[in-house]
């Protein structure tokens, strides 16, 4: 029985005695007269030893409780702070105090009547005179944070992280400022809030894949919307003149330390404005959030300083990116230009695989190599016309649109432009966005006819603005993951920890419906894919030295595995090469990108099983054919062997199984290596240890003689 069974079962025991002896354990009536808050405040100036005869009653969770004999001490924490109490003889009735020695636990909800004082170490306390039981906690807190330092778990149990962390607390109440002030500043400039709505049958406003649902009373599709923009503007062209609404954005699409598949945008028009407003508002913005949250002009953010003095600096994409990329946009104008660039100044973070048309690849290019190089406040402007459809072209150099962006630490903290209102330009551009979405582009828009029927009733000439509040408020509270600054985040399902009950074959119970999807996908593809095309694609998707090291390293362990087992060595090696090559771009979706992308390409089926199952307690595949079962049983000797050369002056020489098993039981060395995982992939394979460890062995020197070539 684990520790929190065992007190779940204390628990129910007690809570069962309070049922007994009459005690109602989830009482609805409750006195309180002060919050914690107000005690303080109000009793700031009592001294150490004094006590006053104002009798207060006071509400909240039971944070610890330490039971002295004549005398026990308490902490209460309401939504406002805490406050210790002490139940001391004689002032503390008999009753209440063998009600809170007998029944009362730390996590438990009281309401606590009694009069305030300070201790002699200037503590101040509620003596206790009474005490009810509000809520019985039948789950117990963690011990002073430990227990649940796991980080994914405090976003899957965001009320314990509340609970215990008055920091997380204070970065919601921020959040909630934030918001605050950008509605009262919007209605100040005479903007109406409004309603957009989530469930759409054509999806638009964005480059961006939707989430599809259905709606089972018409037998129709739907779509979640990813933007309010078309329905904002149509609002507009009904004769409102400044709109804005707060709402939920859904986009189907990765997700990393700034995205999540939901998250909260403010966008507003506004009529007769152009993008130079948005520029004006966005800095009188930053002046009134500097101020209602006590800021300066220099905030710290990641270890950098983030320098928030007015004016923001200003300057145009094109000139950026001739500084960053030293590309002209202006002659380097089309797809096939732009992609001999990239390949020609060997720009191996952009992934031009999978973009298809020159904005898609353009957009890549900022993203990957320009846009990170960005720290102090930044606005971008003057897009080229590619990257939105939805924008209005420059009247001076119709190739740009009028458009801004603000960049901060590499992050887009929010994007506007001046909205398109000739209809038959933006009939055009839909009609181009919708061949893209056929040809298969993910994130193209489809045709709205309905917004080009407003449209042509008359759009006047109208600035639209879109600004993130979780990236916003990820910036003002420090914050290094958008998951800190969403209550809820989007969480992987949970599953079967086969590393806690490994089962005799490997296999875990439950699948990803995701990775079974890929896999009915995946077909027996082009079977005669050279080392080198694999080379080339774990490259263009891995900057890091290191983990292109490992890749190459579980592969020709694979290979070693294929010559003794007489398998396609090709096929085996390659799976080695590419079993991670999607972990650094989309750690959230190891191996479901990977092998989305490898589908595409036509690589073998068996490929693609074998790297699904490697990490099988995501995705649920069943590790059931030989490759797969090696591939996962090589992959964390090979990194443990290659962190063992690395500290060996002789590196592979002399190096042997018996060396292997004492760097095993050194947990302090290479604590990344999972331990577990070596011990079931040996299980699995069915294999020698000497013989498995050997066998890496042989393989990592052999590609270390050859100079990984």
């Amino acid at each position: 029985m684990s520790r929190q069974d065992e007190f779940y079962k204390e628990r129910l025991k007690k809570l069962d005695a309070l049922k007994k002896a009459g005690i109602n354990p989830y009482p609805q009536e409750s006195t309180r007269s002060h919050t914690t808050a107000q005690l303080q405040k109000e009793h700031k100036a009592l001294l150490p030893e004094h006590t006053t005869n104002n009798k207060v009653a006071i509400v909240g969770r039971l944070m610890s409780f330490r039971d002295l004999g004549k005398i026990a001490f308490g902490t209460v924490r309401d939504g406002t702070g805490t406050i210790q109490i002490v139940l001391q003889e004689p002032n503390t009735p008999g009753k209440v105090s063998a009600l809170c020695k007998s029944y009362i636990d730390a996590g438990d909800i009281i309401n606590v009547q009694g009069t305030i004082f300070r201790t002699k170490r200037g503590e101040l306390s509620v003596e206790v005179h009474d005490l009810t039981l509000l809520t019985k906690s039948l789950a117990a807190l963690p011990d002073k944070w430990h227990g649940l330092e796991d980080k994914e778990e405090r976003y899957r149990k965001r009320y314990i992280d509340l609970v215990m962390s008055p920091d997380v607390r204070t970065t919601f109440e921020t959040r909630a400022t934030i918001l605050t002030t950008l509605r009262s500043y919007l209605q100040e400039e005479g903007f109406l809030e409004v309603e957009t709505p989530a469930l759409q049958s054509i999806y638009g406003g964005a480059s961006a894949a939707p989430f599809k649902t259905h709606l089972n009373a018409l037998d129709i599709p739907l779509y979640l919307s990813i933007s309010p923009e078309l329905y904002l503007k149509r609002v507009v062209v009904g004769g409102f003149e400044r709109v804005f609404t707060v709402c939920k954005n859904f986009r189907n699409e990765g997700i990393d330390r700034q995205h999540n598949p939901e998250f909260t945008m403010l966008e507003y028009y506004a009529a007769y404005k152009t993008y130079e407003y948005h520029m004006q508002f966005t800095e009188e913005l930053f002046t009134r959030l500097k101020k209602a949250l006590s800021l300066g002009d220099e905030l710290e953010y990641q270890g950098k300083k983030i320098n928030l003095t007015l004016p923001f600096k200003r300057v145009t994409f094109r000139d950026l990116m001739l500084k960053e990329a030293d590309i002209d946009i202006n002659q380097v104008n089309t797809y096939e230009k732009l992609k001999a660039e990239i390949q020609e100044k060997g720009l191996r973070d952009v992934d031009i695989r999978t973009c298809t048309h020159y904005g898609a690849l353009l957009d890549e290019l900022y993203k990957r190599v320009v846009r990170p190089s960005i720290v102090q406040p930044t606005f971008l402007t003057h897009y080229p016309v590619e990257m939105i459809a939805l924008a209005k072209r420059n009247e001076k150099d119709p190739s740009k649109i009028n458009s801004v962006q603000l960049i901060i630490d590499g992050a887009e903290i929010m994007k506007s432009y001046d909205e398109l209102n000739d209809p038959l330009d933006q009939e055009a551009r839909l009609h181009e966005q919708a061949a893209l979405l056929k040809e298969g582009s993910k994130d193209a828009m489809p045709m709205d006819t309905d917004f080009i029927d407003a449209l042509k009733l008359g759009l006047p000439p109208t600035a639209g603005y879109g600004m993130g509040i979780d990236r916003l408020t990820m910036l003002l509270t420090n914050s290094p993951s958008i998951r800190d600054v969403i209550l809820f985040p989007f969480m992987k399902p949970e599953v079967v920890d086969t590393k806690k009950e490994p089962k005799p074959n490997g296999n875990i119970l439950g699948k990803n419906p995701q990775a079974t999807q890929l896999m009915n996908q995946a077909k027996s593809g082009k079977r005669k894919i050279t080392r080198n095309e694999a080379i080339v694609l774990l490259k263009a998707h891995v900057s890091s030295e290191s983990l292109v090291n490992h890749c190459l390293a579980v592969g020709a362990s694979m290979k070693a595995y294929a010559q003794k087992y007489g398998e396609d060595e090709n096929l085996w090696e390659i799976s080695g090469i590419l079993h991670d090559f999607d972990y650094e771009k989309y750690p959230e979706e190891h191996t479901l990108k990977g092998s989305e992308i490898l589908i595409k390409e036509g690589y073998p089926h068996e490929i693609i099983h074998a790297i699904l199952a490697h990490y099988s307690t995501f995705t649920g595949i069943e590790r059931d054919t030989k490759l797969a079962k090696c591939l996962f049983a090589v992959d964390e000797l090979s990194g443990l062997v290659t962190a063992m050369s690395k500290v060996r002056p002789s590196k592979f020489d002399e190096m042997d199984a018996d060396s292997v098993e004492k760097a095993l039981k050194k947990k302090e060395f290479a604590k990344n290596i999972s331990r577990e995982d070596i011990e079931i992939g040996i299980k699995e394979l069915g294999v020698g240890r000497k013989e498995h460890f050997e066998t890496i062995i042989a393989a990592l020197k052999k590609l270390d003689t050859e100079g990984k070539k």
